[in-house]
């Protein structure tokens, strides 16, 4: 946390909004909320929604002691990852994975390993239903956006942009760099919770080619 901590905010007569100083902290302050909840030490409070760098505490029963509070909470940097692992099968046949590999300085298979071998997490949801801002890789890789966005990106498109990695759970408008293409369905109305990915999940995608495609079907929820 940094030392001056988080500017507290009310919105409303009983709603919080938490300005954090970046990304990895507003992650930490998150996870910390999900620590004190988890543990029946956090203050009544409805909901908990991250973005980039705020959190939103809404439904709070006494927003004024909380928001007196907040600033003195001691935060540590973000180790313990909070939720289960979501593993996302991945065909790697975007059509950016190339250039992106060489914005990197590697091969494509380099650049494979690389994503595969890193640990996500769920930093915040938006853009459309079911769309996880997902962080872990080291900021060398981060990605600029394509100077000319698509009109169509198709429904299960890996992606990068910035810090993070996100899949596209429809087709719609898009300027990420398009990586791999995944079956899993991001959001289905039919399933409770509808969206398979939740801020403070873990993440890892496996690579896998059309002989051994998986279905939406077959991403596994370690730990849950």
């Amino acid at each position: 946390m940094s030392p001056a901590g988080p500017r507290v905010l009310r919105v409303g007569a009983r709603a919080l909004l938490v300005e954090l100083g970046g990304g990895e902290e507003t992650e930490a302050f998150h996870a910390e909320l999900l620590r004190r909840r988890a543990a029946g030490v956090l203050p009544d409070v409805g909901e908990i929604v991250p973005a980039a760098r705020t959190v939103l505490l809404d439904g709070v029963a006494d927003p004024d002691r909380l928001a007196a509070e907040l600033p003195g909470w001691e935060v540590g940097p973000l180790h313990a990852r909070v939720g289960g692992t979501v593993e996302v099968p991945v065909r790697y046949d975007g059509p950016d994975l190339t250039e992106v590999a060489a914005l990197w300085g590697v091969s494509v298979e380099a650049a494979v390993r690389i994503h595969t071998a890193t640990e996500f997490r769920v930093a915040f949801c938006g853009f459309a239903p079911g769309f996880g801002y997902l962080t872990g890789l080291d900021e060398r890789y981060g990605m600029p956006r394509r100077a000319t966005p698509r009109t169509a990106v198709p429904a299960g498109s890996v992606a990068l942009a910035g810090p993070y990695t996100g899949v596209y759970p429809r087709s719609s408008p898009g300027g990420w760099q398009l990586i791999g293409t995944t079956d899993v369905v991001l959001w289905d109305t039919a399933r409770v919770p509808a969206a398979l990915l939740s801020p403070g999940t873990r993440v890892r995608f496996t690579a896998v080619d059309d002989a051994a495609r998986s279905t939406a079907d077959s991403a596994t929820e370690g730990g849950r």
